[in-house]
C-alpha cells in the first residue's frame, strides 16, 4: 500500500485497507485500487450531502476530516447514483464501475463481519454493472514464433528467457517479476499469484534451456552486476525488474517482429500461452485453470473461445456443403411435368 494515501484517510479507511492488506493478503496494487475508488466514494458523500463547497474542484477534496456518519448512513441508493455519476461524468465504463461495486461491498463488509461497526451492511444487495462479454486477444502460433526470433536486445538472454516463460507458461507480470532463484528446483518453478497464492509450474525444456543460458551471462558479471542476492530477474542496476521495465521489454520485442501497435502486452501473452495451450495442445480446461492460477473454473472458460479456423472446419464439415442450385433447364422440365 503506497504509504502517502495514509495521509488523506479516515481511521475507519485506515483500518480497512490494512485490513485487506495484512489479514486477507491484497496485493499492495489492490490495496491501492482499494483506496482511490472508496476515496472517489467519500467525495461524491461529501459533495452530495452538502459538507464542502460546490465551488471546490473534486479532486481537491480531502477526506480526512469525513467523519465515519457519512459512511453509516449512506444507503444503497446513494452508491447507485454515485456509479451513475461516474458513468455519465468520468466517462466509467462497465469494468470500471464493477471495480468500484466490488470496493465498496468489501468495505462494508469488513465493517459489519469483521470490525462490528455497522450492525447492518447497506450495500449487501449492491449489484455489480453487466460487463460486455470479449474475447481474449492473444498471438497466433506463427506471430508467438515470430516473436520468439526477433529477441535482440541489450541482455538478450533475460529477455529472451522473460518472453519464454511468459510463452510457455502463462504466469502474471507480477509473477514473473516476483521469482526468485530459490523458486526454481529441477523443473518445478513456485509461483506467488494473487492473494499471495503460491502454486507450481513445470519448466519444460525451452523453459529450461532459456533460465541456463540467462543465469550464465548473468552470473559472469559482464553486463549487469548483482545487487539483489534473490531475484531471478535484475535490472541493469543489479535490482529486481519492475512490471514497468518488464512492460518496456515486451513492448520492444514486439515492435523488432513487427507487431506493435496491435494492442499486445505481457498479460496478452499469457493469453497466448493459455489459448495455445487449449486449441493446439489440446490441454483439458480444468488443468489450464490450475497452470493459469484461477481461482474459479469460469474465468478459464474464456480460452475455450472457438478459433476462425476451427468455424471454417465446421462450415465444411456439411453434409450440405457440396449441393448447388439447379439449372433453369432442370427447372423448366420439372415445371412442364
Amino acid at each position: 500500500m503506497n504509504k502517502d494515501n495514509l495521509n488523506d484517510c479516515p481511521e475507519y479507511l485506515q483500518d480497512f485497507l490494512f485490513y485487506m492488506e495484512t489479514i486477507k493478503g491484497r496485493s499492495p496494487r489492490t490495496v491501492d485500487g482499494y483506496y482511490i475508488d472508496l476515496r472517489s466514494f467519500i467525495r461524491f458523500l461529501m459533495i452530495d450531502k452538502g459538507l464542502v463547497s460546490d465551488e471546490i474542484d473534486y479532486k481537491e477534496i480531502k477526506i480526512c476530516n469525513a467523519g465515519f456518519e457519512l459512511i453509516k448512513n449512506a444507503t444503497r441508493t446513494d452508491a447507485m447514483r454515485f456509479l451513475s455519476e461516474f458513468q455519465r461524468n468520468h466517462d466509467n465504463e462497465a469494468k470500471a464501475r464493477s471495480r468500484k461495486v466490488s470496493a465498496i461491498r468489501s468495505f462494508y463488509k469488513y465493517l459489519t463481519v469483521s470490525s462490528g461497526k455497522l450492525s447492518e451492511n447497506p450495500m449487501l444487495n449492491l449489484e455489480t454493472p453487466k460487463l460486455k462479454k470479449t474475447l481474449p486477444k492473444y498471438l497466433t502460433l506463427e506471430q508467438a514464433l515470430e516473436l520468439l526470433t526477433h529477441v535482440e536486445t541489450n541482455f538478450t538472454e533475460r529477455d529472451f528467457c522473460i518472453i519464454t516463460l511468459f510463452l510457455n507458461c502463462g504466469m502474471r507480470v507480477s509473477e514473473l517479476c516476483g521469482i526468485n532463484l530459490h523458486d526454481i528446483r529441477d523443473n518445478q518453478l513456485k509461483l506467488l499469484g494473487k492473494g499471495n497464492k503460491e502454486r507450481i509450474v513445470y519448466l519444460n525444456g525451452s523453459c529450461l534451456n532459456a533460465i541456463e543460458n540467462y543465469l550464465s551471462v548473468l552470473n559472469s558479471g559482464e553486463i549487469i552486476k548483482r545487487v539483489d542476492k534473490n531475484a531471478l530477474f535484475l535490472n541493469r542496476f543489479g535490482k529486481r525488474i519492475s512490471t514497468r521495465g518488464v512492460e518496456q521489454i515486451v513492448e520492444h520485442c514486439l515492435k523488432e517482429a513487427g507487431l506493435d501497435g496491435m494492442g499486445f502486452s505481457p498479460h496478452k501473452l499469457r493469453h497466448t500461452a493459455a489459448t495455445l495451450l487449449y486449441q493446439d495442445a489440446g490441454v483439458d480446461i480444468r488443468v489450464l485453470k490450475e497452470l493459469l492460477g484461477h481461482e474459479s473454473l469460469s474465468t478459464t472458460e474464456i480460452y475455450t473461445h472457438v478459433s476462425n479456423k476451427q468455424i471454417e472446419d465446421a462450415s465444411n464439415k456439411s453434409p450440405l456443403k457440396n449441393v448447388k442450385q439447379p439449372s433453369k433447364k432442370i427447372k423448366k422440365q420439372v415445371q412442364e411435368e
